[in-house]
């Protein structure tokens, strides 16, 4: 028997799972006829029974669900049940976190959000105008981009989004390309990135865990972040319709996995990374239904940690053109994309620099001779909810 008071055979028939037995009648049909009726009559025998509890015990009151225990507080949730609550209500256990959005994160920590700010202004001024290139990436040669990046951003558009949404699958009343492991495994990401460098990869919450992992090693980047992206549903509670077939949880969630190429330290390239200054998750509120864009975070993630100012987004949209990034993509309108005005942007200037101001804010690795073991290219970001 499983935890649900059911047999394995009882199980796989109520996910539809069961092989058929054509012996003159379908067992499988059968067995999962005589199931239903089993199942709705003892659902009619339990309202029976409570109806009977009632007339037996009039003063008694009988609850349904746990909602009368889910009012009068701060949080609305007095017994931190929000498994059941979700359940009740379809609001997710994530949307009762506090402190989440760009603007009230950092509240508690004046030196932190004045750093924020004072990057952020940086960030603006030495930004390069935005390009952005119309291209199908199956076929364009990166190289031909004549620019090594010091940034790649990948948003591949993954079949595992096909599954979850399947009639939603269009872009502008075309079908959408979905993009299978293999085919971004020879996207020539390696070629067009710099000695030293960083690619940040969107792979859904499936196998793209383990299917990113290939293509940064084969493109010569070593993981070293997992960037969690936690997806809420405050303006529209309710149970999520993106289920993959025969699927028994619901997936609130997207990682983006960060890699770096070359050696790159902490405590002594001060002039390329700024640590520390961000956590590695995200908590934002989804999208309509069939959306594939993310949360714009990962934007000012990336921008707060390196200072390169040479940044590339593929499969971008229109929607993520940005100053200081070329977006590349076959989802956009557009292209004004000049290889060689592109270069002039970064000839005096690669990086953004910093101020006094900024230095002084920021967090700081440990000196070289401290006793604590340092990461060798691990650990950029805070960990995730963790105070500074």
């Amino acid at each position: 028997m499983t935890p649900l008071g059911l047999s394995v055979d009882e199980l796989k028939i109520a996910l539809g799972t069961a092989p058929e037995v054509n012996n003159g009648s379908s067992y499988g049909n059968a067995f999962g006829t005589n199931f239903a009726k089993n199942a709705c009559h003892n659902n009619q025998r339990t309202q029976d029974d409570e109806e009977s509890a009632i007339k037996k015990m009039p003063g008694e009151i009988i609850y349904r669900d746990s909602s009368t225990f889910l009012k009068g507080t701060q949080s609305s949730n007095p017994h931190n049940d929000y498994c059941q609550h979700f359940v009740d209500t379809g609001q997710r256990p994530q949307n009762f976190i506090r402190d989440v959005g760009l603007a009230d994160r950092f509240e508690e920590y004046p030196k932190l959000r004045e750093l924020i700010r004072l990057k952020d202004k940086l960030i603006q001024d030495t930004a390069s105008a935005p390009m952005y290139l119309k291209a199908d990436l199956k076929v364009l040669d990166l190289k031909t981009l004549g620019t090594k990046f010091d940034v790649i951003l990948i948003e591949p558009p993954l079949e595992e989004y096909s599954r979850a949404a399947p009639s939603v699958a269009t872009v502008g009343g075309a079908p959408r390309v979905f993009w299978n492991w293999d085919e971004i495994l020879n996207l020539d990401v390696g070629e067009v990135a710099a000695h030293r460098s960083f690619v940040f990869l969107w792979c859904g919450s499936s196998e793209g865990l383990d299917m990113g992992r290939n293509c940064l090693k084969k493109w010569g980047f070593r993981r070293c972040e997992d960037i969690c992206w936690i997806r809420t549903n405050i303006s529209k509670p309710g149970h999520s319709k993106q289920l993959e077939p025969k699927a028994v949880f619901q997936r609130t969630k997207e990682h983006c996995l960060m890699g770096i190429k070359g050696t790159v330290r902490r405590s002594t390239d001060g002039d390329f990374i700024h640590a520390n200054v961000d956590i590695d998750l995200i908590i934002s509120e989804e999208d309509e239904f069939g959306s594939f864009e993310k949360p714009i975070e990962i934007f000012h993630i990336i921008e707060h940690f390196c200072l390169g100012r040479r940044r590339m987004h593929l499969f971008g949209r229109d929607s993520s053109i940005r100053p200081g990034w070329l977006t590349v993509g076959p989802e956009l309108t557009n292209s004004n994309f000049n290889a060689e005005l592109y270069q002039t942007y970064f000839a005096e200037a690669p990086a953004t620099g910093c101020t006094s101001r900024i230095e002084s804010l920021r967090p700081k690795s440990p000196p070289a001779n401290s006793k604590i073991l340092r990461g060798r290219g691990r650990g950029f970001l805070r960990g995730r909810g963790r105070p500074r």
